[in-house]
């Protein structure tokens, strides 16, 4: 089968499409034919093994699974004997995390990892991209406890996480603002933010607004600098980790009203984010969340589309397409 597979660490360059062997189903496996991956800045992260502490996960001296992509849509191809969950055809979405294998024909993955039925009205593209609606409802509802009413800001709002956040917050009823460059104002407003701020003209924290929670979704701020943008009771929410998030963390978790948060949303338990999905699904099913696709790439274009996302223009998502089905 064909795979894209990095064999030591560093840029998008070191990636290469190879003709590698099938995976051999085990007994609590199921054999996913890959249809759709996403490529995320976490991918490139783990790619160029930072921050360091990541290659604890993803191995010391060189990527410990030289197949590389973490996100994934498919179609199951076959059931190990002790698989219950699943059935052959079962169309899926899920991520493989650290141990990544998914820019490929095929993947063979745990039952018990994190895995489900994909919702009728997704594609494979749009199911694929799942773990960045994941991490925003995460942040929103199980860190900051969003609220009805609430005043919601979103810093990075045309991004992956972003276009998912503004929705998400949107469904809790809160008031919602957005921040994003120019070019792509509209769109943030059609995903239902209130207001919009263009980040090349205007720096949200010296506006003098209040907000009950300030997602920093490309972590670009700090709480430093956008406390004073936070209610008496305000978060602030910060997707990549540091030793400045965690000191903030443990500082304010005992001192002052105002709270600094982190999560590492692929490091939680696998039951808990199985909760979280079927609590998304529900939102997709209805026609509430949907996944922005902004390119998608043919597995030849890799580096391409690496290097397009490292430059943080991507506006929602960019994924791979592998196998027939490339047109859905």
């Amino acid at each position: 089968m064909k795979a894209i597979i990095a064999t030591k660490y560093g840029p998008a360059d070191v990636l290469e499409l190879k003709e590698v062997a099938k995976p051999i189903l085990k007994d609590n496996e199921v054999l996913i034919k890959i249809h759709a991956a996403a490529v995320t800045i976490s991918d490139i992260m783990m790619l160029k093994g930072t921050p360091y502490i990541t290659r604890f996960f993803t191995g010391l001296i060189r990527p410990r699974r030289a197949i590389q992509g973490s996100e994934f849509a498919g179609e199951i191809e076959a059931v190990g004997k002790n698989v219950k969950r699943f059935k052959k055809g079962d169309k899926v979405f899920g991520t493989n995390g650290a141990d990544c294998g998914c820019y490929a024909e095929f993947v063979c993955i745990p039952e018990e990892d994190f895995l489900d039925i994909m919702p009728d009205n997704m594609s494979y593209k749009e199911a694929a991209p799942v773990c960045g609606a994941l991490a925003a409802w995460n942040f929103l509802k199980d860190k900051a406890n969003i609220q009805s009413g609430q005043k919601v800001l979103i810093n990075g709002a045309s991004g992956s996480m972003g276009t998912a956040a503004i929705q998400i917050a949107r469904y809790f009823g809160a008031e919602v603002t957005g921040v994003c460059s120019t070019t792509n104002l509209e769109l943030v407003k059609s995903l239902g933010a209130d207001k919009v701020i263009d980040n090349t003209k205007e720096d949200f924290t010296k506006s003098g607004e209040t907000y009950n929670i300030i997602f920093d979704v490309e972590s670009k701020t700090s709480f430093s600098r956008c406390k004073g943008s936070l209610t008496q009771k305000g978060i602030y929410l910060r997707t990549f980790p540091g030793i400045a998030i965690l000191l903030q963390m443990l500082w304010t978790s005992k001192i002052g009203s105002k709270k600094a948060k982190f999560s590492a949303t692929g490091l939680l338990p696998v039951p808990k984010r199985l909760t979280f999905l079927k609590e998304l699904k529900e939102l997709i099913e209805a026609g509430k969340l949907k996944s922005v696709i902004d390119r998608s790439y043919l597995p030849e274009q890799i580096v391409e589309a690496y290097r397009y996302v490292e430059t943080e223009g991507e506006v929602g998502n960019v994924v791979i397409t592998l196998g027939d089905n490339i047109k859905n």
